[in-house]
């Protein structure tokens, strides 16, 4: 029952992600770039505990003390999270909602290096093919237009931006892996979410001494704008809970390539919130990227 049971997961993750990248695009402006990635994790915390407080409930987990290893690794997680949404939601500001997700979603290929490394998960051939043409579409979909007013070096910075968001959620995503695993609790389900918790409380800490420190500003802002902050809190938290039931169930690299769905996705919310239009080049890019996911779930 459990054999697919990852795919939903990971279809759900990627669908309420988007909604949430859309929600903290717009709050840039309002609450800045730090405030803005400081709203998934500080709103999205409270949204982590009650999850893992009904989970603890349904299957009657009894306490328990994570280890320096669980820490360790959550913690790696939690900081390459927050640098990889700050560069991300920078990114935003120069290109588009849609071109820059496709930038992130270079991570595939270094979650295949990285998960051989850190957690010992071998790819497949069909594995690599996938993750190869999905970058290929990738390419194809971020290469800056020729002519653009802008010069090669702002265009080409958001790329920058972007491709290292993505290197960085790769990171992310093996050390919540590890997280996971270093708990060997007897439930998945309570695995991930007691991840999700400590993670997000340790983001919520980190940032909200940060902004204490360098701009207090950012917080009365971020008070002031708790309704869509709330929105996007939930949203993260929520998408946050299906990628670690995934990652609990299948090795990283399969969740985050099939998780490269979130460009579909991301694709209708250019074209519904912010009128952005898809080039044929683009079109040609996204094209691959679900041939890649069509590989994935064949593997």
């Amino acid at each position: 029952m459990l054999e697919h049971l990852w795919v939903v997961f990971t279809i759900i993750a990627a669908a309420s992600q988007t909604m949430r990248n859309a929600l903290q695009r717009d709050l840039v402006g309002v609450v800045g770039t730090v405030g803005a990635t400081h709203a998934r994790f500080l709103y999205g915390m409270p949204f982590g505990l009650l999850f893992l407080g009904i989970i603890a409930q349904a299957t009657d987990t009894k306490a328990f003390f994570p280890s320096l290893a669980f820490l360790a690794w959550t913690t790696l997680g939690a900081v390459a999270q927050i640098l990889a949404t700050a560069l991300m939601l920078a990114a935003m500001k120069s290109r588009s909602f849609l071109v820059t997700i496709a930038y992130t979603k270079t991570e595939t290929v270094l979650i295949v290096v990285f998960g051989l490394i850190f957690l010992g998960e071998v790819p497949t051939a069909p594995l690599l093919a996938a993750v190869a043409v999905a970058t290929i579409g990738v390419m194809i979909m971020s290469w800056p237009k020729q002519g653009a007013a802008s010069g090669a070096v702002r265009s080409w910075r958001p790329a920058f931006m972007g491709i290292a968001a993505g290197g960085l959620f790769g990171l992310a995503a093996v050390g919540f892996k590890g997280g996971i695993q270093s708990l060997a609790l007897p439930s998945f389900v309570m695995a991930a979410a007691t991840t999700l918790a400590v993670a997000l409380a340790i983001q919520t800490s980190i940032l909200t001494l940060y902004l204490l420190v360098t701009d207090r500003s950012a917080l009365v802002k971020l008070a002031r704008a708790w309704k869509p902050s709330l929105s996007a809190g939930f949203l993260g938290a929520f998408a946050s809970q299906m990628w670690f039931l995934g990652f609990a169930l299948e090795p990283v690299a399969h969740v985050r390539t099939l998780g490269l769905v979130e460009i579909l996705f991301s694709l209708a919310v250019s074209r519904k919130l912010f009128a952005q239009v898809t080039s044929p080049r683009e079109g040609t890019g996204i094209a691959l990227l679900v041939i890649g996911v069509i590989v994935v779930l064949n593997t």
